[in-house]
């Protein structure tokens, strides 16, 4: 079903797109720090709590991936388009009452998350999470496009429009921050702009460029039951796991607050590094989720076991040689931050740490798991994931921080088991063949 050509136009924009996102991050932070420090914490602040409300649109559109996919693989061109549709309807429905909501209580809501912070940091968290709240319908749309353009394989579209609205975004922030001297709604102006722009084009591209699987006037303005139970079973659990990541993060985050300030500034570099290292496991995600779920969707179960091997081996050279190169560039990366001498040992460190374990087990503790959502084993996923972070990561973290008084060097040790012991019950999962009888279509 799918040919290595077909393969490398699947992974190789994705990957390119995950390093664009990552570097423009970098750029982000760089730009805002010139708006002021009220500014940058109250971006720092504000973006904490928009990635949670930017997972819950990924979930819902990774839940609408999985049917679209199952349902070309059947050849129900019909349904696939209707799944497209109903994606489009219920996530922009859903942004939109979670915009108003934020519109409307974000005085309360910031009071209620960060306490009693510093009046002019309040402001800013206030005026960025105020513009922000107005993107996220234009996020939830540009997610549901994204999620059908991955599902038909055409992963390039979303990278040219995923670099094209990062140069707006980029621009925009300099414009902002150097021309108008805006503060806060300098940089966060442009992310809305960026967003409408990526909203805009890809949905042009659903409705008038993509082939067979396309948006449709009637698919959209319909409500169809069935199709978004069908999408809902993938998206809620997902978006589960993803909230109960995001908590345990918080969580962690706190804990490095125990100790010296040279560890909580290696472990801050280090997260950052790591967010690199993690960039072929996100890449692989939707690759297993299409592929997977088209070989579910036309019971070709042969095909589904195929591709899970090829896969697997796929993202485990990929993460192993990508792993090692970030460990190598790390002493590099590090130079151009002011920290000791002792503080830039310990990241290199931490790095080497993380590296290793997220090289060896995130391709299937991460990726791989996406293959069995794919195929509908959606409950056995979620529970092993929310069970394995909480009691997983999140308590052998402490235990090596706290009780084995190891500090911050506790996290990536806590998190590499959390990886090996996931990625062993997912593989011993796939071999009992349990997920070929889920049906989700």
């Amino acid at each position: 079903m799918f040919s290595n050509k077909d393969l490398r136009k699947l992974i190789i924009p994705l990957f390119i797109e995950q390093l664009l996102v990552m570097l423009v991050g970098m750029a982000d932070t760089f730009i805002v720090s010139y708006a002021g420090e009220s500014a940058v914490s109250g971006v720092s602040l504000v973006n904490s709590f928009n990635t949670v409300i930017i997972y819950l649109f990924t979930a819902l559109a990774s839940g609408g991936a999985v049917i679209i996919s199952q349902y070309i693989g059947s050849s129900n061109t019909h349904n696939a388009r209707k799944s497209a549709g109903q994606l489009l309807m219920i996530s922009t429905v859903i942004s939109i009452i979670i915009s108003a909501i934020i519109l409307v209580l974000n005085r309360s809501l910031l009071k209620l998350l960060f306490g009693k912070v510093e009046a002019d940091v309040m402001d800013a968290c206030i005026t960025y999470l105020r513009i922000s709240a107005f993107s996220f319908p234009m996020l939830s749309i540009y997610n549901s496009g994204a999620a059908l353009c991955r599902s038909i394989g055409k992963t390039k579209i979303t990278m040219y429009i995923s670099t094209a609205a990062n140069i707006i975004n980029i621009i925009g922030n300099l414009i902002g921050v150097f021309v108008l001297h805006a503060g806060v709604a300098g940089v966060a102006y442009p992310t809305l702009i960026a967003r409408t722009f990526s909203a805009i084009a890809i949905t042009v591209y659903c409705f008038v460029h993509s082939q067979d699987i396309k948006y449709t006037v009637c698919s959209i303005f319909t409500w169809d039951s069935d199709l978004l139970k069908r999408i809902l079973h993938i998206a809620i659990p997902n978006g589960v796991e993803n909230g109960i990541h995001q908590l345990v993060k918080v969580a962690l985050s706190s804990l490095t607050a125990l100790f010296g300030t040279y560890q909580i500034a290696a472990n801050g570099v280090a997260q950052s590094i790591w967010s690199f290292a993690g960039m072929t496991g996100l890449a692989m995600a939707p690759v297993f989720t299409t592929v997977i779920g088209q070989c579910m969707g036309a019971q070709d179960i042969n095909a589904a076991n195929y591709y899970f091997k090829k896969l697997s081996k796929i993202s485990f050279a990929l993460s192993v040689g990508w792993n090692g190169i970030i460990l190598a560039l790390t002493p590099l990366f590090i130079r151009y931050f002011s920290l000791s001498a002792e503080t830039r040992d310990l990241v290199v460190f931490l790095v080497l740490l993380n590296n290793i374990f997220n090289g060896l087990f995130y391709p299937f503790a991460g990726p791989f798991g996406n293959g069995l959502r794919a195929a509908g084993d959606v409950r056995f996923s979620m529970f092993v994931t929310v069970f394995l972070t909480v009691f997983g990561r999140l308590l052998f973290s402490y235990i090596f921080m706290i009780i084995c008084d190891l500090g911050v060097v506790g996290i990536p040790l806590g998190i590499g088991l959390d990886l090996l012991i996931r990625g062993s019950i997912f593989i011993i999962r796939y071999k009992s063949q349990k997920w070929t009888k889920f049906k989700l279509i």
